[in-house]
């Protein structure tokens, strides 16, 4: 059977069939992966074989490419680069070859050239490439198909290749190209949509070109006439160009905002086709959020005493009193038979109110309150429901202050609608309960309605899945609201004895706890959020509704029991089956976490010995990917029962350890990773020195994963946090490590990121945290007991670069308010640590910038530490005096 006839049985609906021949193609990928790539790629030059065969043969090349795991597609890349130059220049030419020449759409070659681009582009390999796929676009004798595919191969590069700058040196080149073929005068739909879908990927490298006035002019002058093409593809693909636009080059949009881009997106609102009015929706929904985060951009300045990077133009708030009628529109072209995955123009116009909400604040009200009033009542479901959903939208984002008395008087009425014969409208109504309960809680907790708000909340745990998912929100809500509002009346950190749910405490929880075993729970996630709310209430619960945590631990621990003895026995069972069972233990683990945090140290060791054979049966069932997520949740129980027990805690240690090995060793899982790092901090805190005996194969495998590249780089703060705490907890054993941990903190500490990202940004601060945590702890460790250990000489030659180190952050206008805490506590240390040896090292002006940052702080913790060290430095210098 030759490569063609395996392909076409890939497309067999025969399931053995097709099996068998995935199995043939996978053996064939692993003899030889290059001959493999080779031979598909002639069944996909070979315009005589059939066009599914060639989009099949495609496919497989690109699964021999790429993979959306990221660590099996940088494996990938690097194979085609081991592979000889002149064997993948075969592979090149067929498929560039075959442009123009596929009957299936989109272009199975594109995709392949595209990906061999991406792996190659950045070793500045294939530098031919741009210039031919260019050429292919502007040679007038190019047909059309050519043209659409070499503009469809362009924009997936331009979508995944990186870095992005590979390409800035064609940027100009390529854009020409683009914006030449989206032109009103290009004849083919087909270019044009090729053309407006490569531009909306290739974006995000046109700074510069965004930056040019005259460049930017006429990117946006074809866009806008792209906009009013009447091919709808076209059309579509142009608007969704602006809705991009609008997020990443928001503050050149203001020469277009008046003569064309309101005008656009507000006729593609009005529109009847739902793909058309989706993008102008979505267009509005991102001027909100930038604006929100400029609002926030700006109060943090005015905070810090300095202008602003950005400034908002207001365009939300200049435009509201004309979006609010169209936006109300859509939300009424809701259906009751809506699927509730599906994205419509009904979900869309909800949350771009909400953004709307938050973005104009009270500016809302006065144009959301007339059409709430006018149909809240109406005798069309969709009119109601609507008023709910505009009302719940202006609860989340006007001022609390303003919108308490519509919340008093809309109470009433709401508790009535979610009785409504219409699901929709007691769906939203359940929402905006929600809403309500977190944003105007004395309302909700008013006397006068908590009682008959309740009754109805708990009959809606038996509705629909829809309606009950979102009562249990309402729940959470409440339940937080109630146990703020006890705690406002107590000294700052005291638990309250009583607060006004206890009395309908049993009932909640029963009902939630049969709202969790319910046959449909697997819809509208209700099952999830029931768990969420009794969580909610547990965290929230006093004094007096103790024994009802004490119920809740058993029960849970009952239903762990239960569903680790389903799983033994669901060998044969599907992966869906599988999956669901999976995400049940997630959910009880963190059931159990919660109900833990509420336990009391006396009654924590009585339930200890079922929870931990509980939850090491769970990570010995548990060990593969797939329940990664179980491994992270169950670790997270076991550090909260580290907490609770503290030294009890040890017993467990050597049954405990090799799945907390597996954890440290989960790479490819961070999150699982990162939680057992989480879980070495808790013991070492907890159980002190006794961690000594385990601390050569903890900090070994922690070394291990700071040093491995496939770590995400999530793990690693907490990783050098966690050097800290066993610092502390071993106090002078730390020597033993001590040189290897400040060598790799030395180099954690001088790492970079680019700054235009602000993910990055906040990356770098959390890295710098962990490293002061760890220089933090080894100090403390180091000086023994006594406070003046001959162990601290290993770190004198390190304080000169350890308080360089703190002035680099010093001198960081990005840092934040807890590396000024951490770093004013780390200077204090040094001070009352060496004394004289380092008081010349910390009394300059940039230390001093940052303790009187640290001193004007709002946050009571830096203003303590920062008051701190200046005094002791003070102290210290008066003494030389």
């Amino acid at each position: 059977m030759n490569l063609l006839q395996i392909l076409q049985k890939t497309l067999s609906p025969d399931k053995t069939e097709l099996e068998c021949a995935l199995r043939f193609l996978e053996e064939a990928a692993k003899q030889n992966p290059l001959r493999f790539i080779q031979e598909l790629t002639e069944v996909l030059a070979n315009p005589t074989n059939p066009g599914p065969c060639r989009v099949a043969a495609g496919l497989q090349i690109k699964n021999q490419l790429t993979s959306k795991d990221v660590e099996t597609k940088r494996m990938y890349q690097q194979r085609w680069l081991s592979f000889p130059p002149d064997q993948r220049q075969i592979v090149k030419n067929h498929c560039l070859g075959c442009f123009g020449t596929e009957t299936e759409r989109p272009s199975a070659a594109a995709q392949v050239v595209a990906y061999i681009a991406i792996a190659e582009l950045p070793t500045e390999q294939w530098p031919e490439l741009m210039q031919i796929l260019v050429s292919n676009v502007a040679n007038a004798n190019s047909t059309e198909m050519l043209k659409v595919v070499t503009l469809e191969a362009i924009g997936y590069i331009c979508l995944e290749i990186e870095p992005i700058e590979v390409l800035a040196a064609r940027s100009n080149e390529i854009l020409t190209v683009i914006v030449h073929c989206m032109r009103k005068e290009e004849t083919s739909d087909r270019v044009r949509l090729a053309a407006t879908n490569a531009l909306q990927n290739s974006l995000e490298f046109s700074k510069a070109n965004f930056s040019n006035d005259n460049e930017r002019h006429y990117i946006m002058q074809v866009i806008c006439e792209t906009t009013q093409s009447s091919n709808l593809l076209v059309r579509v693909a142009a608007l969704q160009c602006l809705v991009k636009i609008m997020s990443l080059y928001y503050q050149y949009m203001e020469h277009y905002m008046g003569p064309a881009l309101f005008a656009i997106s507000t006729e593609a609102i009005k529109s009847e086709l739902d793909d058309v009015a989706l993008q102008g929706i979505e267009f509005w929904s991102n001027v909100c959020e930038e604006e929100i985060d400029l609002a926030i951009e700006a109060s943090e300045a005015a905070d810090e005493g300095r202008p602003p990077q950005r400034t908002s133009m207001h365009y939300a708030k200049g435009a509201i009193q004309y979006l609010m009628p169209l936006l109300t529109h859509c939300l009424m072209k809701q259906d009751e038979a809506d699927d509730e995955d599906e994205w419509n123009v009904c979900k869309a116009a909800g949350v771009c109110l909400v953004l709307l909400a938050t973005c104009c604040e009270d500016s809302i009200i006065p144009h959301a309150l007339p059409f709430v009033q006018a149909n809240i009542k109406h005798t069309d479901w969709r009119h109601r429901d609507a008023a709910v959903m505009l009302f719940g939208s202006v609860l989340e984002g006007a001022d609390s202050a303003n919108t308490r008395p519509l919340a008093d008087t809309a109470m009433g009425p709401l508790i009535q609608m979610l009785n409504d014969e219409s699901v929709a409208v007691r769906d939203s109504t359940a929402w905006t309960l929600g809403r309500l309960c977190e944003n105007a809680p004395d309302v909700a907790l008013n006397p006068q309605y908590l009682e008959p708000l309740l009754r109805e909340l708990i009959r809606g745990l038996s509705m629909e899945p829809r309606v009950a998912t979102n009562v249990c929100w309402a729940l959470n809500s409440l339940a937080q609201a109630a146990y703020t509002q006890a705690q406002n009346e107590l000294a700052l950190g005291q638990e309250p004895e009583t607060y006004c749910l206890t009395r309908y405490f049993e009932g909640i929880i029963t009902k939630l706890l049969e709202t969790t075993e319910r046959a449909d729970g697997n819809q509208s996630n209700l099952r999830g959020a029931a768990y969420e709310s009794l969580m909610e209430m547990m965290k929230n619960s006093p004094k007096d509704c103790y024994q009802w945590v004490q119920s809740m631990t058993m029960v849970i621990l009952q239903r762990i029991n239960h569903i680790l003895q389903i799983s033994a026995t669901a060998v044969n069972a599907s992966q869906q089956e599988k999956s669901a069972l999976y995400d049940l233990q997630s959910l009880l683990c963190a059931t159990l976490t919660s109900v833990l945090r509420k336990m009391t140290p006396e009654d924590a060791p009585k339930v200890s010995d079922l929870i931990m054979s509980a939850l090491l049966e769970m990570f010995k069932t548990t060990n593969g990917q797939q329940e990664s997520g179980v491994q992270e949740d169950a670790l997270m129980a076991v550090s909260t029962l580290v907490e609770v027990l503290g030294r009890g805690f040890l017993k467990y240690m050597d049954a405990f350890k090799p799945f907390l090995v597996l954890g440290l060793r989960s790479h490819q899982e961070h999150q699982v990773c990162m939680a057992a790092a989480g879980v070495c901090a808790d013991i070492s805190r907890s159980i002190g020195s006794e961690v000594v005996p385990y601390c050569d194969e903890i900090m070994t495998l922690l070394l291990e994963a700071l040093n491995d590249p496939i770590l995400n780089r999530c793990v690693k703060p907490q990783i050098l946090s966690t050097f800290g705490d066993i610092a502390l907890a071993i106090g002078v054993e730390i020597q033993k490590y001590a040189e290897v941990v400040l060598n790799t903190l030395a180099t954690a500490s001088q790492a970079q990121v680019d700054r235009s990202d602000f993910e990055n940004i906040e990356y770098l601060n959390e890295l710098r945290n962990g490293c002061l945590d760890a220089y933090t702890g080894i100090l403390q460790g180091l000086k023994g007991e006594n406070g003046c250990s001959p162990t601290l000489q290993v770190l004198l030659p390190h304080v000169p670069f350890i308080v360089q180190f703190v002035m680099s952050i010093a001198r960081d206008p990005e840092k934040n308010d807890s590396l000024v805490a951490t770093s004013s506590g780390l200077i204090g240390d040094l001070i009352t640590t060496f004394g004289q040896q380092v008081l010349l090292l910390v009394d300059n002006e940039t230390i001093s910038e940052l303790l009187t940052e640290g001193r004007r702080s709002r946050t009571h913790k830096t203003k303590s530490l920062s008051m701190w060290a200046t005094k002791e430095i003070r102290k210290l210098k008066t003494q030389n005096n």
